[in-house]
C-alpha cells in the first residue's frame, strides 16, 4: 500500500518535454528543490500521487510503453527523479512569494556573517540588508543556490549600504579547565591556522575567521569559559 505524505492542494507540477513529448508529475515544491540541488529525498515524500502523467490537469496518466520507449524504465520513481531534475518547476505565485523570501533571508544572513560596516567595523544586521535589497530593487532567484547570488546582491546595495567583506585572524588562549570543552565549539566557527597544546594543559590557537561573526565569536567563548580567556586580533584582510 502507498501512503501519500504530499498534500495535493499545496503540490505542483513539474515537467519535462522530450522528443516533443510532455510528461509530468504532482509534487511537493520544496522536497522537489532539494532534489534538484542534489538533496537524497525519499519519493514518498516528494510525490503527490505516484504516476507519470501526459497531462495532469486531464489526469491522463503515460503508458507503460511510452514510459518504457522514452526513459528505458517503467520505474515511476526514477522517471520522477528525471522529471524533477530536468525539467520545470511551476509554482504557484504564493509559493514562489515564500521562497523568494526564504532566499532573500538566506542571502542577507551570508552577508550580515561575512561583511561589516567600514565606518565602525560591525557587522550589517540581517534585517537592514533586507532593506537595502528592497530599496535597491534586488531580485533574486528562488531555484539559485544563495551562496551564488550573493556577489550580484553585494553589488546592488553597495550604493545605499557601505559594506565590506572582511576576515580576521585571532589568537585565543583558554585556560586548561576549559581548553578541551572549548576546542569543538571554536573549530566550528572558523578555520584554525595554529595551535598549541602547552604544558599546563591550556590551549593557543590562531584562528580565522569572517569579521561579521566576531561579536558572536566573543560571546560563545565567554560563555564557555565564564569570560576566562586572552584574546588579540593579529590581523584583518579585505575579501
Amino acid at each position: 500500500m502507498c501512503f501519500i505524505t504530499v498534500s495535493l492542494e499545496k503540490s505542483v507540477v513539474s515537467r519535462l518535454t522530450i522528443s516533443g513529448q510532455k510528461f509530468e508529475v504532482l509534487v511537493d515544491p520544496y522536497k522537489a528543490l532539494e532534489i534538484r540541488k542534489g538533496s537524497n529525498v525519499n519519493m514518498e515524500d516528494v510525490l503527490a500521487y505516484p504516476a507519470i502523467y501526459r497531462d495532469v490537469r486531464q489526469s491522463q496518466i503515460a503508458s507503460q510503453q511510452d514510459l518504457q520507449k522514452i526513459f528505458g524504465t517503467t520505474d515511476v520513481n526514477k522517471i520522477a527523479a528525471r522529471i524533477i531534475k530536468e525539467g520545470e518547476l511551476q509554482l504557484t505565485t504564493e509559493q514562489r512569494r515564500e521562497m523568494i523570501e526564504q532566499k532573500k533571508n538566506q542571502i542577507a544572513n551570508i552577508i550580515s556573517k561575512r561583511g561589516i560596516n567600514p565606518q565602525n567595523n560591525m557587522p550589517h544586521p540581517p534585517q537592514r540588508i533586507l532593506n537595502a535589497m528592497e530599496m535597491a530593487g534586488v531580485k533574486v532567484d528562488p531555484f539559485e543556490d544563495a551562496e551564488l547570488q550573493v556577489d550580484k546582491v553585494l553589488k546592488a546595495i553597495k550604493t545605499i549600504l557601505p559594506i565590506k567583506f572582511q576576515k580576521v585572524l585571532l589568537e585565543i588562549k583558554l585556560p586548561p579547565q576549559y581548553a578541551a570543552k572549548s576546542y569543538n565549539l571554536i573549530k566550528s566557527l572558523g578555520n584554525i591556522q595554529q595551535e598549541n597544546w602547552l604544558n599546563d594543559g591550556s590551549l593557543k590557537l590562531n584562528i580565522e575567521i569572517l569579521a561579521g561573526i566576531q561579536e558572536e565569536f566573543y560571546q560563545k567563548i565567554s560563555s564557555l569559559t565564564h569570560g576566562n580567556y586572552e584574546s588579540k586580533i593579529l590581523k584583518k584582510e579585505d575579501i
